[in-house]
C-alpha cells in the first residue's frame, strides 16, 4: 500500500521522525517554541547559518541578495531580499495637534500618497535625529525644538532589510525661505504641505484613504502616545534594538 513502510507504520512515522529532528535543532538554535508569555513578546536578534551569499543586482541606493540560509531540520533554502540603507521619518505635531503630511508621487505604486517626511540614511554616521531633521527642513521647511523617538518599523522584513526610525518633533516653526537653502528636484518639485487634525488624519488612515506604512504606523503611535503628554517616549537619541 501506498505511504507504508515495510513495519506496516506508515508515513506518519517518518513525518514523526522528520519532527523530532526538526524539534531538536529547533532546540539547540533557541527558537523551540515554548510556554510564552506578555512578558516575552519583543524582537529578538537572531541569525541563522548563512551557508552561501550572492548579489544579483546592485543600483544607487539599494541591492538585491540571495542567501542559503540553514533551517531548523538542517533544510537549506534561498532567501532573496532587498539590501537597504535605512531611513529616517518625521511625524511633526504643533501646537494645535495637527500632524503635517506631504504628498509625493511614488513610481513603484502609481499613486500619489501622502507620507511623512522622510529620507534615506544617506550620510555614513549622522545620528539618526539629525538625519530627520534635516529632512523635516528639507522637504517641509520647518523645524522643531523638541524631538522623541516614536517607533522603529521593519516596512518588509520578508523581502527587505530596511529599518525605518521615526521621530515625533514638536514645538515646530516655518524656517524663513532665506535660511531654506534645498532645491526640491525630481518628485519633490510638486510635494504640497498640509497640517491635518490629527484625530483625521487617524480617521483617514483607518478608513484606507493613507497608505504609506511610515505614516500610518507614525499617526496611530502618535495618537497611542498622546493620552499621557508622551512621557513615555524615547529619547530622540535612543538606541536601535
Amino acid at each position: 500500500m501506498s505511504g507504508t513502510t515495510a513495519d506496516g507504520s506508515g508515513a506518519d512515522a517518518r513525518d514523526d521522525t522528520r519532527r523530532d529532528g526538526m524539534r531538536e535543532s529547533a532546540e539547540r538554535d533557541g527558537t523551540a517554541p515554548k510556554d510564552l508569555t506578555v512578558e516575552d513578546v519583543r524582537d529578538l536578534p537572531a541569525s541563522w547559518e548563512v551557508v552561501e551569499s550572492a548579489e544579483r543586482f546592485r543600483a544607487r541606493v539599494i541591492a538585491v541578495r540571495t542567501d542559503k540560509v540553514r533551517m531548523p531540520g538542517d533544510e537549506v533554502v534561498d532567501r532573496d531580499y532587498v539590501v537597504h540603507p535605512g531611513s529616517v521619518a518625521v511625524v511633526a505635531l504643533d501646537e494645535h495637534g495637527r500632524v503635517l503630511l506631504l504628498r509625493q508621487y511614488r513610481h513603484p505604486a502609481r499613486r500619489l500618497l501622502w507620507e511623512l517626511p522622510a529620507g534615506i540614511r544617506d550620510v555614513r554616521g549622522e545620528p539618526l535625529v539629525d538625519c530627520a531633521a534635516r529632512e523635516l527642513a528639507e522637504e517641509a521647511g520647518y523645524r522643531a525644538k523638541t524631538w522623541h523617538t516614536l517607533i522603529d518599523i521593519l516596512t518588509t522584513p520578508g523581502a527587505s532589510d530596511e529599518r525605518i526610525r521615526v521621530f515625533l518633533a514638536r514645538d515646530v516653526e516655518a524656517i524663513p525661505d532665506e535660511e531654506n537653502g534645498f532645491v526640491r528636484r525630481h518628485e519633490e518639485v510638486d510635494m504640497p504641505v498640509v497640517w491635518v487634525p490629527l484625530a483625521d488624519a487617524v480617521g483617514r488612515a483607518l478608513s484606507g484613504m493613507i497608505h504609506n506604512a511610515p505614516a500610518v504606523a507614525g499617526i496611530l503611535a502618535v495618537y497611542a502616545a498622546s493620552p499621557d503628554g508622551f512621557t513615555t517616549l524615547r529619547p530622540a537619541d535612543a538606541e536601535e534594538a
